[in-house]
C-alpha cells in the first residue's frame, strides 16, 4: 500500500513544498492527489528563485509579458508567480471543496523584505490576496516579532493565513493568540469565521543542523551523542501538546461552536539534512491528527518508497521529549538563542533568494 495515502488514515494532510509551472502544465500536480491523496502545496521564495531563476520554462511567458510594456522586476516576478499559484489554487479547488476549506491550498509568501514591518505585511497580504481571487489561498506570513501583531489583524479581515519560520514552541503560543484572537475579532465584526484556514508552519530539521554543530563542540560526548538529532523531534512533539491544550480550552469552544476550525501544526523543513540520519526520518516522527507535512518532492519519493507509518507518533513519549529539551539547557545550549538565529537567518534566506531572483529576472528583462 502507498504510505502516503495511509497519512490521512492516520488524520495528517500530506502537502507538497515544491512548485513550478511544469509541476501544473505536465498534470503531476494532479497525479500526485489521485494517486498519493496530496491535500495541498506550499511555496516561498527559494522555491521560486529555483524555478524561475534556474530553469527557461519561464521565458515564454516573461517575454510575452513584455511584449505588452515594459515591466518593472517586480512585477514581471508577481506576473509569473501569481499565474503558478491561481492554476494550482484551481487544480487543488476540488480537494478544497471536498475537505469543506480543510484542505486543499497553495501558499503564496509576502516579501521577506517585510518581516519586520507590520503595516507593510498586512498591506502585502491583502494586495496578493486580490490579487489572485482564489478561496483557497493562503498568504504566508512570518511569525517574526512584526508578523505576529500581522496576523491577527490579517485574520481579522477572513484571509486565510499560513504563519511560517516558526521554530520555537512559545512563539508558537503567541501565534495561537494571535489567530484565537484575530477570530474573536471577525465574528464581533459580523464575519463568518467558518470560512478561515490557517496552519502554523513549525520548522523542524533546521532546529537539528544549528543544535548539531553546537552538541559537535561538547566536551561531555556522551551528553552530545544522547541529544544529537533528537532535539527538533523533541520540540515538536512539545509544540502539538500545546496545540491540544490550547484548542480544548472554553474561549476556543466558543469559536468552534460558530463554525471556526483549529489552526492546524504544519511540519515544515521535513527533508532530512543529515546524511547520517534516515532520509524518512522527520515524516515518520510527525505523524499526527490534525496536522500537516509539507513535504520536498525527493523525501515525498523516499517515503513512498519505503517508509514506515505509525499512528499517533507525535504523541509518543512526550515526556521523554521534554527530558531531551531540558537536558539540552543543562548541557549549556539555548535552544531560544538557536530559535531566536533561526528566524533571523530565515529571513535573510528568504530575502537572498528574492534577491538573486530579481537579479536573474533583470538580466533576461
Amino acid at each position: 500500500m502507498n504510505t502516503l495515502t495511509q497519512l490521512a488514515a492516520c488524520g495528517q494532510s500530506p502537502w507538497l513544498d515544491y512548485l513550478k509551472r511544469s509541476l501544473i502544465a505536465t498534470g503531476e500536480l494532479r497525479t500526485l492527489i489521485d494517486r498519493d491523496g496530496l491535500k495541498g502545496v506550499t511555496s516561498n521564495p527559494s522555491i521560486f528563485e529555483k524555478a524561475i531563476g534556474e530553469s527557461d520554462e519561464y521565458a515564454d511567458a516573461l517575454k510575452a509579458f513584455q511584449a505588452k510594456s515594459d515591466h518593472g522586476v517586480s512585477a514581471i516576478y508577481e506576473h509569473l508567480a501569481i499565474a503558478d499559484i491561481r492554476a494550482a489554487a484551481d487544480v487543488l479547488r476540488p480537494v478544497y471543496e471536498e475537505t469543506q476549506g480543510r484542505d486543499g491550498y497553495i501558499s503564496l509568501e509576502c516579501s521577506p523584505y517585510l518581516a519586520d514591518n507590520t503595516e507593510g505585511a498586512v498591506g502585502e497580504a491583502l494586495r496578493l490576496w486580490a490579487a489572485v481571487e482564489r478561496p483557497n489561498l493562503m498568504v504566508k506570513v512570518p511569525a517574526t516579532p512584526a508578523g505576529i501583531p500581522a496576523i491577527r489583524r490579517l485574520i481579522a479581515r477572513g484571509l486565510n493565513i499560513n504563519i511560517t519560520l516558526l521554530f520555537a514552541v512559545n512563539v508558537y503560543e503567541q501565534v495561537v493568540e494571535a489567530y484565537i484572537a484575530g477570530l474573536e475579532d471577525l465574528k464581533q465584526a459580523g464575519g463568518d469565521i467558518a470560512k478561515v484556514g490557517s496552519v502554523a508552519s513549525f520548522f523542524v530539521s533546521r532546529i537539528d543542523t544549528a543544535t548539531d554543530k553546537l552538541l559537535d563542540k561538547l566536551a561531555d560526548k556522551a551528553a552530545a551523542d544522547r541529544l544529537r538529532g533528537r532535539v527538533a523531534i523533541a520540540s515538536a512533539k512539545v509544540a502539538y501538546s500545546r496545540y491540544q491544550s490550547l484548542f480544548a480550552t472554553p474561549r476556543w469552544q466558543a469559536l468552534a461552536a460558530s463554525g471556526a476550525s483549529t489552526q492546524r501544526l504544519l511540519w515544515a523543513s521535513t527533508s532530512t539534512k543529515n546524511p547520517d540520519y534516515p532520509d524518512t526520518m522527520y515524516v515518520e516522527a510527525l505523524v499526527g491528527r490534525d496536522t500537516v507535512d509539507t513535504i520536498p518532492l525527493a523525501t515525498m519519493d523516499a517515503f513512498r518508497d519505503h517508509g514506515k507509518v505509525t499512528p499517533d507518533a507525535i504523541e509518543q513519549d512526550v515526556t521523554g521529549a521534554r527530558a531531551t529539551l531540558s537536558g539540552l539547557e543543562q548541557s549549556g545550549i539555548s535552544l531560544k538563542a538557536i530559535t531566536d538565529d533561526l528566524v533571523r537567518e530565515g529571513v535573510a534566506k528568504f530575502a537572498g533568494a528574492f534577491d538573486k531572483l530579481f537579479a536573474t529576472i533583470a538580466h533576461r528583462r
